[in-house]
Parts: structure tokens; C-alpha cells; sequence
């Protein structure tokens, strides 16, 4: 029955899979080939027209140039002498430096009507009318010149008629020296035509059409001399009086052409207007420039990408066809797999890897299902473990706590109650013996309440209420003062003090009050610990590191390290990192015999950093001694001595 399923499966999974790639990728191809085509289209258009405006301007500069050459050549002197011994060799060197352009000369003589000199093969090819050349004298040099074009063939003309190149007739008068027509220069020459009909070219062939609609060259020799109101073709008909109204309106742009070629082809036109380069007919007019190339050439390329197109859609037919089979394969992972995975989850240990990336859903759920299982046992059992840690620890420090903090407690509450106690039956013989117990009393009393206190302090700490008011002190005053309160139990155990400092005021931004409490507490355990050498204080300033102030001026940032040395019982290296926690003290077996809460570490540590202080102890280990450093940020003297006015003020 699973088997059975199982194949089912895989035969809706292949057929959904192809049935919704399969039109994607079409759509997809589709989509694709119509983007080329647009693309290509756009080109081809943009770049037709281009063709045209460059077919333009190359015809009407060429047609200048020869027009420009002719008028010079009439008025060259050799010309105008009459020397028929230099006329000719003159002509056969106009027709060699001209040989790319001018198909030959001929020298007319204007009086006579006769040929002076001729490179031409026939008989006359054209003349000027004698009424164009009489010219005034004082208008001769804006010499008249002639240009007539050619739609006929003429016996040196070849064969190819507006097909790859346009022929002109150039007339122009010579003048003698006394400005009266002599003779009159013709030149029968060529323009040729770009006729690109590569299909890997968008520049394409050229048609001209003058502004009375008659075609004036074309690729199709038939085509040439008739007019485009004889076309057949009502849609072609309509397009070609379109095109020469808007490029005679000024205007160069494309337009589609059906059946323009020979092969009735759709082409793309694009085209522009050049002025009319004769200067025969009844109108100058303009000429209609038209870049031709078909539609075919515009899409060169489009076959190809199809092509690829469907390769490529063949291809990832093939490549999905391969994944399902390899999906499908691999969707045969048995149930019992999971059933027995998860029999043999105990405890959140699993003897066996868990099955991963089941491809069927429900498979997957239920793998799932187990990851999270396994996953929060496993959670719950580390963090149980980790709580039962914290809780074992916690249980430990704080019975050593309620153990150190009864024995503190207790101590002056005996003393309390067995003062007052023997005060009040009157034990006392006397007063001052009487005094003497009340002052034991008092003793107490305040070293209970700094207990307190600290207790206080630390639960302050921790919750982060407790705030101090920084203000610019000495740190000399501060530490004179400490040294005196301490200097008493320093001379009752013997301990020698060392007090090295910097003799000038040293200014800091601290809270005084809580400043004086961490050197009490450092202090006051240095003389605790220690039963015979001395305590040594030492204060020196140090530079750690350039800040850029406000006008982005580098300045060295100075700091005051106190060091408090001690030749005490020293502190195990394994010991050392603990002592700033809460309620942690060395050793119990060396220090049951000293007083203390193990809170006085932890509440300095936090004071000073409160204070973007540091705090540091070091020990080289049992009965070495013990080092506290203190570092604290420096201030600028000018401000403890304005704090110093104002409080004297007050």
C-alpha cells in the first residue's frame, strides 16, 4: 500500500511540475523573442534613419564639390586666353584629376557652336543657353553654372543608369578677359550612390525621388523615371506621398513600405530632404533621400536568437525532466525510519542521526515535528543543567554568606547585649567603667550598621539605583584622610605606612564620600590581612593615549594610578578572579579569624567604575602579599580650584 502511494505520488508530482514549467518557459521564450525582436526593430529604424540623413548630406556636399570644381575650372585662365595649344592638355588634366568623378569635358565655343576640345567619345553631350551666359560685365563673377541630371543614357555613359550612381550634365561659361562669353565648359559626371545590401548592414540602399513624386534612382533600373502615382499598390501609393510631404515639410523619420523592392518585400524607409541640385525644370524643389533595406535585413540576427531560444526552453524541459526523476528518488525514505527514530529518542539523546530533507509534506512535518522535539529536550536539559549550576553555586556562596554574615552579625550584637546587659544590672563599679561599656556598645553598633550599609550599597549597585555626585576633588586630601582614620589600627598591630605621592594637588571628577569608602575598604583590608611588615601607598600619574578635543586638536589624556601594596597573607592566583563577585571572600580556612562580609571588593569595583575608573588586585600567591591598583581619569586643575573658591565662598 505505501509503495503503491508512493509511485502515485511521484507520477502527480512529474505532471504538475511540467505541466506548470512547461508554459512558463514558453510564455517565457515568447516574451523573450518578441523583447529581441521590438529591440532590433528599434535599432534598425534608428539607425536607417541616420543612413538617410548621411546618404543626404554626402549627395548634396559631393554635387557642391563638382559644381564648385566646374566654376573654378571656367575661370581659369588657359580657358579664358583661347589657346587651343594649351586648352587641350588643360582638359586632359582636369578629366585625370577628376577621374574618380567626371566621366569627360567638352570646350564649346559660344559664338560658332562648335566643339574646341573634347575627351568625350561622341559628338556634343550639351550646351549652355546663350541666354544665361550674358552676363553683364560687373556680374561676371557670380559665374551662372548649369546642372542638369541624366535619366537617359548617353553613348559614354554607363550602363548602370541611377542604379549605383547618378549622372549630371555641369554647363558653365567662360568668359573672356573683356567679360564677353567666349565658350562654354561642359562636364558629364557621376555621383555615386550607397547601395549596401549586406544583411548584416542597416545602412541600405539608396532611392531618390524629387518633389513631383518621380523616382530618380533605384535599385529596380525599371522603377527609374517613372512616378509614384503610377504605383498600383493603393497602400504604397499613400505611404510614398507621405513620406515626401513630411521630408519636404522638413522632417527625418522611417516608415514601413510594402512591396517597395524588387521582390515585393516589406522594407524600412527612413528618409530626409536635400535641396534640388539642378537648375532646370519648372521647380527647384527638393529631393526625397530615402535609406531602403528590408525587413528581413532590419531582423538579421532574430533567427538565430529563436533558435537559441528554443535550445534553451528544449534544455530546461530536459534539465526538469532529470531533477524530478531525482526528486522522485530520493521521496522513498520509509515511515518506519521516523517511527523508530522517535521510539529511540530517550531523554533527548537520539542513538541514531535524525532523517533530514524528506521531500514528501508529510514526511516532513514529522521529521520536523521530532527536530523540535529533540531540539527543546535537549534545550531544557542544558538549561536545566546550567540552573542547576547557578542554583548549586548560589546555594554555596549564599551559605557561606548567611554562615559569614551571622558570625558578623552576631559578634557585635553579643557585645551589644552583654554591655548593655552588665550595664544595666550594675555590674559596673564605677562610671567610667560604666562609660566604658556603653562605648564598647557604640563600637558595635557602627561597625553593624557599615555592615548594613554594605548590604544596602551592593543591593543599590545591582539594581542600578544608587547615583553619585561628581565633582572635582584632590585626590591627596582624600587619601590623607583615609590614611589618618586608618593610621590608629595601623600602629596598634606595628605595620609600617609608606605614603608616596605626587606633592601637588592631583584633581579628579569623583564622588568623595564613596572615594573615601573604597580606600577605606582597600586599605582597611590590606591592614587586616596583614600581621607583621607594612602597607605601602604609592600615587603616580601616567599618559595612555591621544583624544582630539572639540577644535580637533590631538591632546594627551593623563590618568592617576594608586597603588596599594601590602605584605600580607597574599591570595591564591585561582582565587583572585573571583574576589570582586558579591559575598566572595579568600580562602575560609586563612581568613575565618578576620572579619568581613566579602562585599567590600564588589561595592569598590563598582564605585570606581562608576567613576570610568579601574580596579585591579594582583597576589603572587599565599603569604605573598596583595597589590590593589586603583586608575582614575585626571581633570584639569582649574577646575578643582574653581569647586575649592566656591566652597570657600560658601
Amino acid at each position: 500500500m505505501l509503495q503503491s502511494t508512493e509511485t502515485s505520488f511521484r507520477r502527480i508530482l512529474m505532471g504538475r511540475i511540467l505541466l506548470m514549467t512547461i508554459p512558463v518557459l514558453l510564455l517565457l521564450q515568447y516574451a523573450t523573442y518578441r523583447k529581441a525582436r521590438s529591440s532590433l526593430l528599434e535599432t534598425a529604424r534608428y539607425n536607417i534613419i541616420e543612413s538617410a540623413i548621411e546618404k543626404g548630406d554626402r549627395l548634396d556636399l559631393s554635387i557642391k564639390a563638382l559644381t564648385d570644381q566646374v566654376k573654378t575650372a571656367s575661370e581659369s585662365g588657359i580657358l579664358q586666353s583661347g589657346d587651343l595649344s594649351t586648352i587641350d592638355p588643360y582638359l586632359n588634366e582636369l578629366s585625370q584629376r577628376f577621374s574618380n568623378s567626371v566621366v569627360c569635358l567638352q570646350l564649346h565655343n559660344s559664338t560658332e557652336d562648335k566643339l574646341i576640345s573634347n575627351t568625350c567619345e561622341g559628338d556634343e553631350i550639351g550646351n549652355l543657353d546663350p541666354e544665361k551666359i550674358a552676363q553683364k560685365p560687373d556680374e561676371r563673377f557670380s559665374t551662372h553654372v548649369e546642372v542638369k541630371l541624366l535619366l537617359e543614357a548617353l553613348p559614354s555613359a554607363f550602363y548602370n543608369y541611377g542604379k549605383d550612381k547618378l549622372h549630371f550634365l555641369i554647363n558653365a561659361p567662360v568668359y573672356d578677359p573683356s567679360g564677353q562669353p567666349q565658350s562654354n565648359l561642359v562636364i558629364e559626371a557621376t555621383v555615386p550612390l550607397q547601395q549596401n545590401q549586406d544583411r548584416k548592414s542597416l545602412s541600405g540602399y539608396t532611392v531618390i525621388i524629387n518633389e513631383e513624386g518621380t523616382i530618380i534612382a533605384h535599385i529596380d533600373p525599371t522603377r527609374i523615371g517613372t512616378n509614384i502615382s503610377e504605383q498600383k499598390n493603393k497602400n504604397l501609393k499613400s505611404r510614398l506621398d507621405s513620406i515626401i510631404r513630411s521630408a519636404t515639410g522638413g522632417k527625418s523619420d522611417f516608415l514601413h513600405l510594402p512591396g517597395f523592392d524588387q521582390s515585393r518585400r516589406e522594407v524600412i524607409a527612413g528618409y530626409t530632404a536635400i535641396p534640388n541640385p539642378t537648375t532646370t525644370g519648372s521647380t527647384n524643389g527638393k529631393w526625397v533621400v530615402l535609406a531602403v533595406t528590408p525587413l528581413e535585413h532590419a531582423l538579421y540576427g532574430l533567427q538565430e536568437i529563436r533558435q537559441t531560444l528554443i535550445n534553451l526552453v528544449l534544455g530546461l524541459i530536459a534539465a526538469n525532466l532529470i531533477a524530478i526523476l531525482v526528486l522522485s528518488r530520493s521521496l522513498v525514505t520509509p515511515v518506519e525510519q521516523l517511527g523508530k527514530y522517535a521510539q529511540s529518542v530517550e531523554c533527548s539523546v537520539s542513538p541514531e542521526a535524525i532523517p533530514q530533507k524528506f521531500k514528501i509534506h508529510e514526511f516532513n512535518q514529522l521529521a520536523k515535528a521530532l527536530n523540535s522535539m529533540v531540539a527543546r529536550l535537549t534545550s531544557w536539559a542544558e538549561e536545566l543543567e546550567v540552573a542547576w549550576q547557578e542554583a548549586k553555586s548560589s546555594n554555596q556562596l549564599k551559605s557561606e554568606f548567611l554562615t559569614s554574615i551571622s558570625h558578623e552579625l552576631r559578634t557585635p550584637l553579643n557585645a551589644i547585649i552583654g554591655s548593655v546587659r552588665l550595664v544595666k544590672d550594675g555590674f559596673c563599679d564605677d562610671k567610667e567603667e560604666e562609660f566604658e561599656f556603653l562605648q564598647q556598645v557604640d563600637n558595635a553598633a557602627l561597625h553593624l550598621l557599615s555592615i548594613i550599609n554594605d548590604i544596602l550599597d551592593l543591593s543599590k549597585i545591582e539594581a542600578g539605583k544608587l547615583s553619585l555626585e561628581l565633582a572635582p576633588v584632590d585626590l591627596n586630601q582624600i587619601l590623607k584622610e583615609v590614611i589618618d582614620i586608618e593610621s590608629a589600627p595601623i600602629q596598634s598591630k606595628g605595620l609600617s605606612l609608606s605614603y608616596e605621592s605626587i606633592p601637588d594637588s592631583i584633581p579628579i571628577a569623583a564622588d568623595a564620600d564613596k572615594l573615601k569608602q573604597v580606600f577605606m575598604n582597600i586599605i582597611g583590608n590590606s591592614v587586616k590581612f596583614t600581621e607583621e611588615g607594612g602597607i605601602t601607598i604609592k600615587v603616580e600619574r601616567i599618559k595612555l593615549h591621544l583624544e582630539a578635543n572639540s577644535n580637533g586638536n590631538n591632546l594627551a589624556r593623563s590618568q592617576v594610578r594608586i597603588a596599594i601594596k601590602d605584605t600580607g597573607i597574599g591570595i591564591d592566583p585561582s582565587a583572585q578572579s573571583k574576589l570582586f563577585q558579591p559575598f566572595v571572600m579568600a580562602d575560609g580556612t586563612r581568613t575565618r579569624k578576620f572579619e568581613g562580609t566579602g562585599l567590600g571588593l564588589a561595592i569598590s569595583r563598582n564605585l570606581i567604575e562608576m567613576m570610568d575608573g579601574k580596579i585591579a588586585l594582583y597576589s603572587e600567591g599565599d603569604g605573598q602579599g596583595t597589590t590593589v591598583e586603583i586608575v582614575l581619569p585626571l581633570i584639569d586643575v582649574q577646575q578643582l580650584e574653581r569647586s575649592q573658591a566656591l566652597k570657600t565662598e560658601v
